[in-house]
């Protein structure tokens, strides 16, 4: 029977102290070392117990510090595993040494590994000896890690220099050694737990409990696996003996490997399940009726209703410093979800995904609160989309570290209106370009589910399309592996020009997209695809170019008509007199002759008096009037079943429908 892990009686604590001489006293002296048969070598980790996380300084998920009793020694390798150790069990592994120029030689340290590899050789490695061996809890790794210390490193309060490896944050993979036990061990014998490699966890990973523990293995289930001690091309801080990272288990890159432990894995129970976050909760699982709706022959309007709702001064999980780049969709129950990225900086490994609900009904959005969060790592860009039947899709960027040029493409599903989730699972596993999620997922009129992924490159800005065949199971980027194209007018080439780009199908299968750069004689891009995302034609749209700050909405209308949302800075608009007017900022438009000409033109704004508001993100405050809209803001847009636009900024939620947009501002 597995013993319970916290709430620690009161009379346990004495016997505990009995039991267990402090970790500082029992892992002094000079280690013992162990060498197994394929050349591992080993150090005993005696019990004792240590304070876990950081009270000060460090990040949110390493706290509550609590104090964890390790109840048994066990045996850990004194080095992460080896490309010679690992090889011995997967020889087909050689092939990627020295890809993006890391880890070549026989004793540096293997990476291309995922938790799912690691566990496969420990079961390998325990077959061959007759001996238990497997990943190190998360527990055991800190333990293990600060030996005895209750300093930031198990150096001191800093990391001395010979222990760096390109400490600091790169955009590529750097060439650097990774060589094992090249740093000096800590006092228990154990090299490289700062640096180096990262090394998986047993752990699924979970937020702390307080109270007193024993031989705590994380929690029962997630999306992410517990990584340890940072690697090379980091900054120092997340080197840190209390630094939690993890990522999905079948993820792998150049930044993670591993070390083994000897000994049974702890007979403990996971921690308890945690409560769902707000948009999660109580969610009503009657499928709507959309019948009741506004009259399509009259203009309707509502907004503009903010949606970003974050506590001030949040520090992590929720970041009150910059929240961006929304995606949303309607729901079968009615309800509206919208994600978004927030941060501190969009250059950051604390950039995470929440959600805020608007149940079909209410007013008001609900606080916001975590939606999908891979810890300490970018997790840029995302997607959310309902297919109309059962299914809501999750999409997001995944990244090695806390750059979003390094990402790797996730995709989760939901069946009852977003309040529970599948397994993350990777549909695009390579680290890589193309791979940088834009909201405006679609499907075709041939069952085809179009995602759309910034692509940016060394020498332009282009967006490359992700598409399944088959429901979401297997996923093809038709332009991977070609060059940049010269986006210009007439030109052909497998890229769509400009990032953040809009696309849709129009009548007769053919594909369009606006995107933002690349702009073409002075005017926003637009591309055109007969083959299906193959291969795209360019021409200017008639446009101003967008910048920096600002996504373009394209889609196309149930009523038939395609919508565009967009910016303009100096544009003439008839009111409803016949008189016309200047106008600057967000816009929509409509084109019934797919996409040649946009007749309708109408500033986004509820026509009131000026005023200013808050733009969230990249707009920050600006004057909505009559003749004035958000100036910028990343753009996204849903159409529920009724014929009401959703259409949401960076910070703001509009409605409206077409009778609206296609009625003049009045007088």
């Amino acid at each position: 029977m597995k013993r319970n892990n916290v709430g620690l009686a009161t009379f346990l604590g004495l016997w505990l102290c009995l039991a267990f001489e402090p970790a500082t006293v029992r892992g002094a002296g000079t280690p013992k070392i162990l060498t197994n048969s394929i050349g591992m070598k080993f150090v005993r980790i005696e019990s004792g117990s240590f304070l876990m996380g950081s009270e000060k300084g460090g990040d949110f998920d390493e706290r509550p510090v609590h104090r964890v009793w390790i109840s048994r020694s066990f045996d850990m390798a004194a080095t992460e595993v080896s490309n010679a150790q690992y090889e011995q069990f997967a020889p087909a592994h050689r092939q990627l040494r020295g890809k993006l120029g890391l880890s070549k030689d026989d004793d540096e340290a293997v990476v291309f590994v995922s938790w799912n590899d690691a566990t496969k050789f420990c079961e390998w490695l325990s077959n061959k000896e007759g001996k238990p061996y497997r990943l190190p809890t998360e527990a055991e790794w800190e333990y293990a890690c600060r030996a005895g210390t209750t300093t930031a490193y198990n150096t001191g309060e800093s990391l001395p220099r010979n222990y760096h490896k390109n400490q600091k944050l790169e955009w590529k993979p750097v060439t650097v050694p990774l060589h094992v036990g090249q740093t000096p061990a800590n006092a228990w014998g154990l090299h490289d737990m700062h640096g180096n490699v990262e090394e998986w966890c047993w752990d699924w990973f979970g937020p702390y409990e307080p109270g007193e523990q024993i031989d705590p293995i994380g929690r029962g289930n997630g999306d992410f696996k517990v990584t340890r001690g940072g690697s090379h091309s980091t900054p120092v801080a997340f080197l840190r003996s209390a630094n939690r990272m993890g990522t999905l288990p079948e993820d792998k890159h150049w930044l993670i490997g591993f070390r083994v432990v000897q000994g049974d894995l702890p007979n403990t129970n996971p921690l308890p399940n945690i409560e769902p976050e707000i948009w999660a909760r109580s969610v009503n699982q009657t499928r709507f009726d959309w019948s009741d709706k506004p009259d399509a022959a009259k203009p309707y309007f509502r907004g503009p209703r903010d949606y970003v709702k974050i506590p001030p001064n949040s520090n992590g999980p929720l970041y009150s410093e910059h929240n961006h780049q929304p995606a949303l969709t309607a729901c079968p129950n009615g309800d509206l979800l919208a994600i978004w990225y927030t941060c501190n900086d969009e250059i950051g490994r604390e950039l995470a995904v929440v959600a805020s609900r608007l149940r079909r009904g209410s007013d008001d959005w609900e606080p916001a609160s975590l939606f999908w969060d891979a810890p300490d790592r970018n997790d840029h860009g995302n997607a959310i989309w309902w297919d109309g039947r059962d299914t809501i899709f999750h999409f997001n960027g995944l990244s090695t570290d806390g750059t979003w040029d390094k990402l790797a493409l996730v995709m989760r599903t939901s069946t009852d209106s977003g309040a529970t989730w599948s397994k993350a699972r990777l549909i695009e596993p390579e680290h890589a370009l193309r791979n940088q999620v834009i909201a405006g997922a679609f499907e075709t009129s041939k069952g085809q589910i179009i995602v759309a992924c910034d692509a940016n490159s060394d020498v332009g800005e282009g967006t490359a399309l992700h598409i399944s065949s088959d429901g979401g199971k297997s996923w093809s980027d038709p332009g991977a592996g070609m060059p940049q194209p010269k986006f210009a007018a007439g030109q052909t080439g497998a890229w769509i020009a400009g990032i953040h780009a809009g696309v849709a199908e129009l009548k007769d299968g053919r594909l369009m997209a606006l995107g933002r750069g690349s702009a073409i004689n002075g005017q926003m891009a637009r591309s055109i695809s007969s083959d299906g995302g193959q291969t795209w034609k360019y021409s200017a749209s008639g446009f101003p170019p967008l910048g920096s700050g600002q996504r373009p909405v394209l889609r196309r209308l149930e009523e038939g008509p395609l919508f565009l949302a967009t910016f303009d800075k100096a544009m003439m608009i008839t009111d409803s007199a016949g008189i016309p007017r200047k106008g600057s900022g967000l816009f929509g438009a409509l084109s019934f002759d797919e996409g040649e000409t946009w007749p309708v033109r109408r500033l986004i704004t509820d026509d009131g008096p000026a005023r200013k508001l808050d733009g969230g993100g990249n707009t920050g405050k600006f004057t909505l009037s009559r003749t004035s809209a958000e100036p910028r803001g990343y753009m996204a847009c849903t159409q529920t079943p009724d014929g009401v636009i959703h259409l949401i900024s960076s910070k703001q939620h509009y409605a409206f429908n077409v009778a609206w947009l296609r009625s003049p501002p009045p007088e």
